[in-house]
């Protein structure tokens, strides 16, 4: 927002009310957050907390983005030393699912709020387009900083249709039971596929087919 222009003491009543916010999803989920119990708790006016957060889709997104930061400050000090492309695949979705743990039990609310194609808090609406690139440029780490031979457009475009897989995998992993085994068999069957087909992504025919499938996964973005 525009925090760049805010006085210390603004800044810190801001940071108090993203705080209430981001507790109060936790605990309560999204359909029972309301911005007014934000404000109760963040100890401010209503009008106060609608100055700085329009709307609860704005805390949504201030949420998204803490998510995707702890996500970047667990997965990326295990990607050092990593070379192989599919382990450091599994890093970043291992890290991810793991950051996502405190959310299990309000998720399911979260997920029936976002699922909606026009819904502002669908991790493919615009209005999430600040944390989709911070996930996006994750995977874009863990193509770049592998020792592989995929062909260029191809690396180019796995990132952001590994986004995609990654949504379709937290789907799963948010009505998977409490261990979450089903998810993690569908994991390590995906990525057991991947190694087996990356060999075959520098054949001619293969490749061009393979980059009109990445290509139109990531149309779901559009």
């Amino acid at each position: 927002m525009f925090s760049s222009e805010l006085t210390p003491k603004a800044e810190q009543t801001r940071a108090r009310i993203r705080a209430a916010a981001i507790d109060s999803f936790i605990e309560r989920g999204y359909p029972d957050t309301t911005i007014r119990l934000i404000a109760r708790e963040a100890g401010v006016s209503v009008g106060n907390a609608y100055y700085y957060f329009p709307s609860k889709t704005h805390l949504v997104q201030e949420l998204y983005e803490q998510v995707q930061q702890d996500h970047a400050r667990v997965a990326v000090p295990l990607l050092e030393g990593v070379t192989g492309l599919v382990d450091r695949l599994r890093i970043v979705f291992d890290t991810g699912l793991a950051t996502l743990e405190p959310y299990q039990r309000v998720a399911p609310g979260f997920l029936s709020a976002m699922i909606a194609p026009d819904s502002p808090i669908n991790p493919l609406a615009r209005e999430s387009t600040g944390a989709r690139e911070m996930t996006i440029g994750l995977f874009r780490r863990a193509v770049d900083g592998a020792e592989h031979r995929l062909p260029e457009d191809i690396a180019k475009r796995l990132p952001e249709a590994l986004f995609v897989a990654f949504l379709g995998l937290i789907v799963r992993w948010t009505y998977d039971e409490d261990d979450h085994t089903r998810t993690r068999r569908l994991l390590d069957t995906a990525l057991k596929l991947l190694a087996v087909a990356l060999p075959f992504l520098r054949v001619p025919g293969v490749r061009g087919v393979a980059r009109d499938l990445l290509d139109q996964i990531a149309e779901v973005r559009a």
